[in-house]
């Protein structure tokens, strides 16, 4: 999965036979549809004002995050949609935040962080309808920074047309159906924390901000919470996807396995153990026994499997496998109890009974195919799940029958695979 998750790399092959002289001599094109490179200064970008905007209808929702009767929706690379959501069948579209690089966001007492490229930013949402930017700690995610240059390399939607169909792969480039997914993740319960879903880089626990790039684990204390002071950056690896805190551990998804962190002391997270599966996507959930973990197949997600895997972690030493059961292409998942929600992609939304591990596949409770889904947030009033199509609300306080309580339309919906 990229960092600054984006709709990626939707290949368009045409071929064009194009008769040029007498001799039907045939010249070949190939278009493309991909990413290109875009420079930005970061000079540039921190000299921009942010001012919050009216309301703006969801183009390419990412992220999803509850904090108290609100709903924050992230656009990757674009900003962050502020509604109230103290009716979640009439959720209403209040703000925009325009933060140019946000792919992610977390919030404590009343502090919003959110990314801007390499720089993480603050702003004060005590007064909702008068947001502001308080605080903007510099150059502490440089996974796309040159500090020479002071220049973010970051990537545009582009078609090219060219002579050779290795062009791209020679500049690196991928030709690959690709749909990168996007989605916030639980944090620990807290009055001052906010919740989110299960594919998140950001996560709060224990006065600290943790977040995590393709390579490691980034650790700020947000004791002051505006005030965010970055302490230190801990090499994991490559492949780092996303972050899950719970019961002062933290379990961090990969595309090569789950890392379990011991947070007892929160400023210095240590590793208790690595559990390694084949390449695959990589979201976690768990509760006090199990870590419950999707892996799914195609686009950046390598030549993995697509199954729901269950981790015995009740030794954090030592995690292992204790089932896995096939699914279609699973994404971001959820648990509520001993009821586990899964988003199935463009295939719907599953839900499960979860309380014998072992017989999971007998206890499956719905699939709604209509409900195309990347990740979903069990909340405390109403199950909310993003998709493709939009994000949309449901009522599960019967688990075996969730009610459909409203859906927020995306303007211009996309496949996600």
């Amino acid at each position: 999965m990229k960092t600054f998750g984006i709709r990626l790399v939707t290949l368009v092959l045409v071929i064009s036979g194009i008769f040029l002289s007498c001799q039907d001599e045939i010249s070949t094109t190939y278009t493309y549809r991909t990413m290109m490179p875009i420079y930005l200064e970061m000079s540039d970008v921190r000299a921009r004002m942010i001012s919050v905007s009216p309301p703006q209808p969801l183009d390419n929702p990412g992220k999803i995050y509850i904090y108290g009767d609100y709903l924050l929706i992230n656009e990757p690379q674009e900003g962050i949609h502020i509604l109230d959501n103290s009716n979640p069948a009439n959720p209403i579209n209040k703000s925009f935040i325009p933060i140019q690089g946000n792919v992610d966001m977390a919030i404590n007492d009343n502090k919003l962080y959110a990314d801007s490229y390499v720089d993480l930013l603050v702003f004060d949402i005590s007064a909702i309808n008068n947001i502001k930017l308080i605080n903007r700690v510099k150059d502490v995610f440089t996974h796309l920074y040159s500090h020479d240059t002071g220049v973010v390399v970051t990537l545009k939607d582009s078609v090219v047309t060219v002579d050779s169909e290795s062009w791209l792969t020679d500049r690196g480039f991928f030709l690959a159906n690709s749909s990168a997914s996007f989605a916030s993740n639980f944090s620990e319960a807290s009055k001052s924390y906010g919740q989110g879903g299960s594919m998140a880089r950001f996560t709060l626990m224990s006065d600290h901000l943790y977040a995590v790039d393709q390579t490691s684990l980034k650790v700020f204390d947000v004791k002051n919470p505006s005030e965010p002071s970055f302490l230190k950056n801990i090499n994991l690896g490559w492949g780092i996807e996303t972050i899950f805190p719970f019961q002062e551990k933290l379990f961090i998804g990969s595309n090569r396995g789950m890392h379990i962190y011991d947070a007892k002391n929160p400023s210095a997270p240590t590793k208790m153990s690595v559990y390694e599966h084949v390449l695959a996507c990589d979201p976690v959930v768990v509760n006090e026994e199990h870590a419950f973990v999707t892996l799914r197949s195609g686009n950046f997600c390598f030549n993995g499997v697509n199954e729901l895997q269950i981790i015995d972690i009740k030794n954090p030493y030592s995690p292992k496998l204790k089932k896995a059961y096939p699914m279609l292409n699973p994404h971001g998942l959820g648990l509520a109890g001993d009821y586990l929600y899964l988003a199935e992609g463009t295939h719907g939304l599953k839900s499960f009974k979860v309380n014998d591990v072992m017989t999971i596949d007998q206890n499956q409770l719905e699939f709604l195919q209509s409900m195309k889904s990347v990740d979903l947030i069990p909340g405390p009033k109403s199950l909310i799940v993003i998709g493709p199509e939009g994000v949309c609300q449901f009522d599960y306080s019967v688990p075996n029958k969730l009610k459909k309580l409203s859906c927020i339309d995306v303007k211009n919906p996309v496949v996600v695979k």
